[in-house]
């Protein structure tokens, strides 16, 4: 029997991380709660989670920089807290690394399938696996190479690019898809597990870091091409292109 997913909890309202301890772990994950993010440092250096629910509004820490700080450990998931109205917050929160965010107030059946997505996606022991994708286990484009398998993206000199979640599902749906535009609705379909209206922006913020992470790697080429009016366009040759099979 896998070993049940470990979440921590982020927040400084005491109420709040004992409720969502007890939902959580009666959902049959493994649950820690801490008030601060001095407390969250701690409990990371002794005990890395699957999965961080991270208040932005913490007395003691800067949110999103406790975020920046967690994205250092690969794997990890983060599903950031903000309050129902701090756009900038959520758009922020995405660009430094977060998986996902919920805002407050909130149900708990929504909380519970966020933290399940983020989960399937990360491949964490405890939750049902996420759908293997088709075609070859790797593929290769302009010296670079895309591990489906493993999820690691490696630059031509060999140096392993970390990606998020939906970094890597954003660029494996690109590459699945070269040379054939895809749209904002297809993609967003593709990535997000919740509604989404015409004017959100964090599409667009997940393409601009992916694109940033390949730039700051190598002064490569911009593999992914914005069409005006139509979506997004993956460029780039890819080797063993007769074996990727695109996802339906």
């Amino acid at each position: 029997m896998n070993k049940a997913a470990s979440i921590l909890v982020v927040d400084d309202d005491q109420r709040l991380c004992d409720l969502l301890r007890r939902y959580l772990t009666r959902e049959g994950f493994r649950v820690s709660t801490v008030l601060s993010g001095e407390q969250m440092r701690r409990h990371i250096e002794l005990d890395l989670p699957n999965l961080v629910l991270l208040d932005l509004m913490l007395g003691d820490a800067d949110g999103l920089q406790l975020a920046q700080e967690l994205r250092k450990h690969p794997g990890l998931g983060i599903i950031i807290i903000t309050g129902k109205d701090d756009t900038v917050d959520k758009i922020i929160g995405l660009e430094v690394g977060a998986d996902d965010y919920i805002a407050k107030p909130f149900q708990n059946r929504e909380l519970l399938a966020r933290v399940r997505s983020v989960l399937r996606r990360l491949h964490a022991p405890g939750d049902a696996p996420a759908t293997p994708e088709t075609g070859p286990e790797t593929v290769h484009f302009s010296g670079w190479t895309l591990d489906f398998a493993a999820h690691d993206l490696y630059a031509p000199d060999g140096e392993k690019v970390f990606l998020t979640a939906k970094e890597f599902r954003l660029l494996s749906l690109l590459v699945k898809h070269g040379n054939r535009v895809l749209s904002r609705d297809r993609l967003m379909e593709q990535l997000s597990e919740r509604e989404w209206s015409p004017i959100d922006r964090s599409l667009d913020v997940l393409i601009g870091k992916l694109r940033r992470k390949i730039r700051d790697v190598a002064e490569a080429d911009d593999f992914i091409k914005t069409v005006r009016g139509e979506g997004y366009l993956f460029t780039a040759r890819i080797e063993n292109r007769r074996n990727v099979e695109p996802d339906e």
